[in-house]
């Protein structure tokens, strides 16, 4: 194990732009090593600068693409950009089943910016369960921003909310009823909507479904009404619909720090943040209590709320 002045060396390489030592501290962070609590105790005065943009939606419609668009698109306003794109876990490796995103390569000598392809390693939600000390890593390395790519999961997507700033969930037609394929989750947590693959037939129909949904719900005054974007992302930012969501992800930037709900939302992701920590914790310490006390509930032999008033009254001890 590498001692603590090794670390801190290696953080101040990542932190002063060494891309090989950016890489090894996400793949320290990735795979849990002991290390992280001091890593992400360093890190934390120089986090919370980055704006953290979620890109979700089901497989097929396009995410890679219009990642691959947005980058170019920012970077062409001298805008420093992070990429992590959680991927399916290899059931042989662990690791990303898609690499370092072939489809994104055209950035890759790009000093301005770092794709990292993540595994989410079964971790519900689409999300790996590193991504949130990844985020800061990035946010302290000085990316103005960084955009989650989440694998495309359905209604356990859900879970990219509780990480960014700003949701974005793309759609396209030609997939069957696009929204009632997409609504099982995702749809409520959007604070942009983009129909990619605009030049397909059946695009405006999914437009509409799109306005038929925002019009059953309600928006508060002074609260933020979600748009519906259509592009065609293929070749870059200069491709159409592209520079309109750009100009719609500031806004909502803007609209979030005048508002006050960039510290609201950023609050609750703390409090989910230390919530999934405790609960990890504990169970890593009751297991074997719990196997104990399963065979006894299987047996008939205790019921489970006095087994689990047992676990909590262990832990107070």
């Amino acid at each position: 194990m590498a001692s603590p002045a090794h670390a801190r060396t290696e953080l101040d390489r990542a932190l002063s732009g060494d891309v090989r030592a950016l890489a090894r501290l996400l793949s320290l962070v990735e795979d849990g090593s002991p290390r992280m609590r001091e890593v992400v105790a360093d890190l934390l005065p120089r986090t919370g600068q980055a704006r953290i943009i979620g890109l979700t939606g089901a497989p097929g419609v396009g995410k890679s693409t219009m990642t691959g668009a947005l980058v170019g698109a920012f970077r062409a306003a001298g805008r420093r950009v992070a990429v992590l794109a959680v991927d399916p876990t290899s059931p042989f490796t662990g690791g990303a089943l898609l690499g370092d995103r072939i489809r994104m390569q055209e950035h890759a000598t790009d000093e301005g910016v770092f794709i990292r392809s993540m595994a989410s390693r079964g971790h519900l939600g689409g999300l790996a369960a590193a991504t949130p000390q990844a985020i800061r890593v990035l946010d302290a390395a000085g990316f103005e921003l960084v955009i989650i790519e989440t694998v495309g999961v359905g209604q356990a997507e859900v879970a990219i909310a509780s990480l960014a700033d700003t949701v974005a969930v793309l759609l396209a037609p030609g997939l069957g009823d696009a929204i009632q394929a997409a609504k099982a989750g995702i749809l409520e947590v959007a604070d942009l909507y983009i129909v990619n693959k605009a030049d397909k037939p059946d695009t405006q129909q999914v437009v509409r479904d799109l306005r038929n949904m925002l019009a059953l719900g309600t928006t508060e005054p002074g609260g933020w009404k979600p748009s519906i974007i259509t592009a065609v992302a293929t070749r870059g930012p200069r491709d159409e619909g592209v520079a309109e969501v750009v100009t719609r992800l500031d806004a909502h930037w803007d609209w979030l720090r005048s508002s006050g709900e960039l510290q609201r939302r950023r609050h609750a992701r703390a409090r989910e943040e230390i919530t999934a920590l405790a609960f990890a914790a504990l169970r890593d310490r009751v297991t074997k209590s719990v196997d104990e006390l399963a065979a006894r509930v299987a047996d008939g032999a205790l019921d489970p709320f006095q087994a689990a008033e047992e676990i909590l009254a262990e832990q107070k001890d």
